[in-house]
């Protein structure tokens, strides 16, 4: 997740209080520094680390709603912010919460430290029918399953009408029509560009090679050190090399995404199309200095062959239960249960610009026929979102992801300086990771 903008801050203030007060699952004493209010005194609580926005009255509904155990939440940073001070835990066998929110990315990184609980143990099957298939598949690795999904990204594409409508230029559905109104956009003398195309994207990027049929990692942590890698394989190469036309051709911006030069972009009419996940438009909607006359819509993401059309995904959040947790079948139910009514998934639709991917508030007609006022009134679940995420079908990210993520920026960025072709970025990043799971004790598939 990239909401940044959306999400609560004062994390210094409090992590003091992660790593003394608020890590005894199970305990029944009431804990100390807990951000939220504890409504049963005489309940267990379990902590939990998590940086929703707007996440308190979900604790809370959670803590009125239940008189056999308490959330004593903490916000202890966002993504990285957050990963350094769970991994630092991990290395001093103590410090971590019960529950711990992750992205899904990086649920293989941690598990390989043994940082996390196998919930099958803990009634993981039980609600496994609440969620799609690739939703399950992003959280469990072979028979394991490491934490239980929240929120997710099926992308879809963003856009400007009234720019379009300016330059007279028709939604694009495929690839190929994109760059053509790239071009159209270039040669009617537009003051912007129709898109950006960021090195420094990651899972973005990572999520453009797979709907071309990408398959970077081959991963199951029944063999923890086995690790098939081909991240320059045909579906990477050929969505890179098509990229690399269109910088090479000015006819996109290769911006670094989540600068502040970058957001104001995405928001001035500097870009028309923002490719994006669910989530986006709540991140567009944070965002200052926007044009008052933009006019926005969504649509589906452009795919390279229509008549087979690829959903992909941008991100997502999970609650796993930690290996430090007291009591891991409490802090499980936690975890299975915190975001497990429509009550609290409509304080994180509408209050936190959550995608859910608890289904039966995912297909429910409320959530079909909400009218967003960012894109004057426009169904986008029904329009988008909610096709793209009923046929996503999962991916398998490494066991250091974050690592392969750095490389991949690396080599991005090599080739739009001109350092290199497309071809032999992926190539070098291939050889790259390859080294890197030598080294680090993997066998390679």
């Amino acid at each position: 997740m990239k909401r940044k903008l959306l999400a609560a801050t004062g994390v210094a203030a409090m992590a003091a209080a992660i790593l003394t007060g608020c890590s005894s699952g199970g305990s029944a004493e009431p804990e100390a520094g807990c951000t939220n209010e504890i409504k049963v005194a005489d309940a267990p609580q379990v902590s939990v680390w998590a940086w929703y926005p707007a996440f308190e009255p979900v604790v809370d509904l959670f803590n009125e709603t239940h008189d056999d155990v308490q959330v004593c939440w903490t916000n202890a940073g966002q993504g990285n912010d957050e990963y350094t001070k769970f991994s630092t835990a991990i290395e001093a066998g103590s410090g971590a919460p019960d529950v711990i929110m992750l992205e899904s990315e990086v649920l293989s990184s941690f598990a390989i430290r043994k940082a996390l609980v196998d919930l099958t143990e803990y009634g993981a099957d039980d609600v496994k029918t609440n969620y799609s298939e690739g939703a399950w598949k992003d959280v469990s690795s072979g028979d394991a399953v490491y934490a239980i999904p929240v929120d997710g990204g099926p992308m879809g594409m963003l856009y400007r009408e009234d720019i379009f409508d300016e330059y007279g230029i028709t939604v694009p559905t495929t690839w190929d029509e994109f760059a053509d109104a790239a071009q159209q956009l270039k040669d009617a003398g537009a003051p912007g560009v129709l898109v950006d195309f960021p090195t420094n994207g990651r899972a973005y990027n990572q999520a453009l090679f797979a709907q071309a049929g990408s398959v970077p990692f081959e991963y199951d942590n029944a063999n923890p050190t086995e690790i098939g890698i081909d991240v320059n394989d045909d579906g990477a190469k050929g969505v890179l090399a098509y990229w690399e036309d269109l910088v090479d051709k000015e006819l996109v911006a290769t911006d670094d995404a989540f600068t502040a030069d970058y957001n104001t972009k995405l928001v001035d009419g500097s870009y028309a199309v923002y490719v994006a996940a669910a989530w986006g438009p709540g991140y567009l909607g944070g965002l200052s200095d926007a044009d008052p006359d933009a006019k926005w819509k969504a649509a589906p993401v452009p795919q390279w062959d229509p008549d087979n059309p690829v959903a992909i995904n941008w991100g997502g959040s999970t609650f796993a239960v930690t290996s430090q947790a007291k009591d891991p079948e409490l802090s499980a139910t936690v975890a299975k249960e915190i975001f497990g009514t429509e009550e609290a998934w409509k304080i994180g639709i509408e209050q936190a610009a959550l995608f859910p991917l608890w289904k039966p508030i995912l297909e429910s007609d409320y959530f079909r026929d909400l009218e967003y006022p960012f894109f004057d009134g426009q169904q986008i679940n029904k329009d988008v979102f909610l096709p793209a995420a009923s046929a996503y079908t999962g991916f398998t990210f490494s066991p250091f992801q974050n690592y392969a993520y750095d490389q991949l920026t690396e080599q991005l960025y090599a080739m739009v300086q001109g350092e290199k072709d497309s071809s032999t970025a992926l190539d070098d990043l291939q050889t790259s990771l390859e080294k890197y799971a030598t080294e680090q004790g993997f066998t390679l598939k």
